[in-house]
């Protein structure tokens, strides 16, 4: 087969691929790794989203893959450098769904910082609860942006425009970085310092061994009381008991959560309990637009490699070994 399909997917743009190409969607796949493994074994490309796991095993299953296709930015479900290794591209269109993740972020803490969600459940109830309504503006205040990347820079244009001090943690930027004078921040030593000013944070870390709960008990506490926290990058950065912890005693004023550690989460939990603290079903990059523009790179993508040409979206330099 030219394409297999092991999520589901449903935009023209994938629905275009079947008049040229051998394409098989199994979108349950992901589910059965033993199932996977049969279907990967005959397929020349894959697209994915973040359920299915193309794990080094997986890989080595498939003899004939070329190409990898992934529909969002985060790459932690797949071996990205066993896939190098084998020779498969990785594609994978980054700035596809940056705006919408960016513009999602500002959301979340505008939502916070007016109540919003709490103030419309007691309305919906029969409450006018004005007194408990009252928020807090986000001129003057400083955010933190931990990861100053694609997203990160985005959400620091946004928050320039309310008036918002930016300051930086990424141990990548340095500290005569061009984004950083472009965005009027300032690139803080370690996150512990970052927190320690910050009325808001936006985590926008991928997931590695090394940023796996960077955001636990010591780091909430070093953070400025009251401050929030808004996540909308990968849930296992974060350690959610602590971030229940420091939200139950008051030491954080609020979170705003678009992703988290086990997704979906199961049944609802503390965080899911609290008043000031908002959870999303990951919807971040769900915007139309960023829908449409990721499913057709990668749909364009994967034809080229299909048809012996070049990827524009690849994230890897693969071997020679295909």
């Amino acid at each position: 087969m030219d394409i297999l399909i092991t999520e589901a997917f449903d935009d023209p743009a994938i629905d275009r691929l079947d008049a040229d190409h051998d394409v098989v969607r199994e979108p349950e796949a992901f589910k059965d790794p033993a199932r996977l493994k049969e279907l990967i074994a005959d397929a020349r490309t894959i697209i994915v989203r973040n359920q299915t796991q193309l794990t080094a095993d997986v890989l080595e299953a498939a003899p004939h893959l070329i190409g990898i296709g992934r529909m969002g930015v985060g790459l932690d479900n797949i071996d990205v450098s066993k896939a190098s290794e084998l020779g498969i591209v990785v594609v994978a269109p980054l700035d596809a769904n940056s705006t919408s993740v960016a513009e999602m972020t500002l959301a979340l803490m505008l939502n916070l910082a007016r109540k919003i969600s709490a103030s419309d459940r007691k309305t919906r109830t029969g409450g006018w609860d004005r007194k408990g309504g009252t928020g807090l503006e986000l001129s003057d205040k400083t955010l933190a942006i931990c990861g100053f990347g694609r997203i990160g820079r985005k959400v620091a244009n946004l928050a320039r425009a309310f008036g918002m001090r930016i300051v930086v943690s990424d141990p990548f930027v340095e500290a005569d970085s061009p984004a950083l004078a472009e965005f009027d921040a300032e690139l803080c030593p370690s996150l512990e310092d970052a927190l320690g000013q910050a009325d808001y944070i936006s985590a926008h870390s991928p997931l590695t061994p090394e940023t796996k709960h960077m955001f636990n008990a010591a780091s909430f506490a070093k953070t400025k009381p009251g401050a929030f926290f808004i996540n909308t990058s990968r849930g296992g950065i974060v350690d959610e008991q602590a971030l229940v912890e420091a939200l139950q005693n008051g030491h954080l004023g609020g979170a705003g959560l678009d992703v988290r550690e086990k997704e979906p989460p199961g049944e609802p939990g503390d965080l899911e309990s609290l008043d000031n603290v908002i959870v999303l079903p990951h919807v971040g990059g769900w915007t139309k637009e960023a829908l449409s523009r990721t499913h057709s790179a990668v749909a364009e993508d994967l034809d080229s490699l299909l048809k012996g040409g070049v990827a524009k979206n690849f994230v890897n330099q693969k071997s020679p070994k295909r």
